[in-house]
């Protein structure tokens, strides 16, 4: 009884009996409340209208009764009269979303449709069982799981190899462990949430988040040393050596260090206690502040990272928010602990070049935002270039140095950081709870480097993101690390005099 047609009509006739007979009642007494179901119309009206207004005391309050029921149905009529055109709106929408839509499947969002899956996004063609994948040609095939699982066959095949031999007891146990690992690797690789990836493939979103948990942090704690670490061999660190000098003329150039923001999504007004410290020991305050630096409008964490001349990534340390600086993450991290050693890192102390009377062991490269150190070479000061005109050697001889450093730091952890976000798009907007975040980062460095060793395509316009730009801040000296500043400081004037040197007699030869 919805119908406002039906309510006008009721209140209408209720008006008109008020107006008619206002001192007659709608309720017959029990003696003339028996008419038979056969009685005509006008009978009952007589019934009705015989009953006076004298043999009922409530008779007085007939008038008001009436009143109030009217007025009723009149608001309720109103009222659906207003709602009416919303619910039009409705229907017209669900109409037209049918009439898009097959009879036997269900319309995909529209963000879905242009960053999911473009083929299509249900279940049938997203997960590709092992004998279909089998039969396809190997180069079709590669391109297949790239563009739905972010890997090519032959690692999204290692990785479930290695899946199978650990402990996945942590991934749905409704799930084979193949579609386990595709929704991860697509949701990684798409940089979906949950909820998104879930209408995709009509899974619950909790069994999404329960996948790609449970695979990064596999990853991130019993893969990590497999495909993340130093090298060991000589014949490795030797390799690396020489192309860094092919490509900057610097010896003992090992690798590039950088940090990098990952930009989070945090709730709107974060719970202090659900927000945990970067590193467990820090005194900053909690809240969004915590994750947000004067120089970016997001918040972020920050993700260091070591990288050599292939983009391979060497390590990885995810421990600070995005307030803090790099120079105190790096000391934060265990890199830094393992270079103070007296021992040095194996093989890094075996292989010792002299420099102008300075024992020079492999060092990394970084901007000016890491401290200077024996170990970790950065940038003149840019005073550099307003020095004197008597000493314009020396202020040549920095300025060579710093180009070369630029160079070896844009092919190697530069490229390899811009690689790492073109691949893994999550990095770009990490939508992981904050308790898995650090996990989702490392997870993602690991995959990084299984692409590298299977020469996975760097294509610039499709594999490759770079974060906008910012001007690095310079490193504070801290007291315990004074006399190494000083000892940086000799390495690096003397690398710089040498490579001048050698540019000017290199000229001098070819002319």
């Amino acid at each position: 009884m919805d119908d406002p047609s039906l309510f006008l009509m009721l209140s209408n006739l209720l008006h008109l009996h008020t107006y008619l007979d206002p001192t007659s009642s709608l309720l017959p007494s029990a003696a003339s409340s028996h008419p038979s179901s056969s009685s005509s119309a006008s009978s009952s009206i007589s019934t009705l209208t015989t009953t006076s207004s004298s043999s009922s005391p409530s008779a007085a309050a007939t008038p008001l009764l009436f009143f109030a029921i009217a007025s009723v149905l009149s608001y309720t009529s109103s009222a659906l009269c207003h709602r009416r055109p919303r619910c039009r709106r409705r229907r017209r929408r669900r109409r037209r979303s049918s009439s898009s839509s097959s009879p036997s499947q269900s319309p995909s969002p529209p963000l879905l449709a242009s960053r999911s899956f473009p083929s299509s996004s249900s279940s049938t063609t997203f997960f590709l069982s092992s004998d279909r994948a089998l039969s396809m040609d190997p180069s079709s095939r590669d391109a297949r799981f790239r563009s739905l699982y972010g890997v090519s066959h032959p690692i999204f095949d290692t990785l479930l190899k290695n899946l199978r031999h650990l402990d996945a007891s942590a991934l749905p146990s409704s799930l084979p462990l193949d579609r386990a690992l595709s929704i991860a690797l697509a949701r990684l690789s798409r940089g979906l949430s949950s909820h998104s990836l879930a209408r995709s493939l009509d899974l619950p979103p909790a069994l999404v988040s329960r996948c790609t948990h449970a695979l990064t942090r596999l990853l991130s704690t019993r893969l990590y040393s497999r495909y993340v670490t130093l090298p060991t061999a000589f014949d490795h660190l030797r390799a690396t050596l020489q192309s860094f000098k092919d490509l900057t003329a610097l010896p003992n150039l090992a690798a590039a260090i950088a940090s990098s923001p990952v930009r989070l999504r945090l709730r709107q007004n974060p719970q202090p206690h659900r927000i945990p410290s970067y590193p467990p020991n820090s005194t900053a305050g909690h809240g969004d502040d915590l994750f947000r630096s004067p120089s970016r409008s997001f918040p972020s964490i920050l993700l260091q990272i070591v990288a050599d001349h292939r983009k391979v990534f060497w390590d990885a340390c995810v421990r600070a928010p995005g307030s803090s600086d790099p120079a105190s993450h790096l000391r934060d991290s265990s890199l830094y602990h393992r270079f103070l050693d007296d021992d040095g890192v194996l093989p890094f102390r075996d292989h010792v070049v002299t420099v102008r009377g300075h024992h020079v062991r492999p060092y990394l490269i970084g901007d000016s935002s890491y401290p200077l150190l024996p170990f970790l070479l950065t940038p003149f000061s840019t005073r550099a270039s307003a020095m004197s005109s008597a000493a314009t050697s020396s202020a040549a001889a920095q300025e060579a140095f710093d180009s070369a450093l630029a160079k070896g730091r844009a092919a190697s952890v530069e490229a390899a950081i811009a690689l790492l976000k073109g691949r893994w798009k999550i990095l770009r907007n990490l939508n992981v709870g904050l308790d898995h975040a650090a996990q989702t980062v490392v997870a993602c460095v690991v995959l990084h480097n299984m692409c590298q060793f299977a020469k996975e395509p760097e294509d610039e316009g499709r594999y490759m993101w770079r974060d906008p730009p910012e001007s690095p801040q310079p490193a504070n000296l801290v007291e315990s690390e004074r006399s190494l500043y000083y000892l940086g400081e000799s390495l690096r004037q003397a690398l710089a005099e040498d490579l001048y040197e050698r540019q000017q007699n290199h000229n001098s030869g070819a002319r």
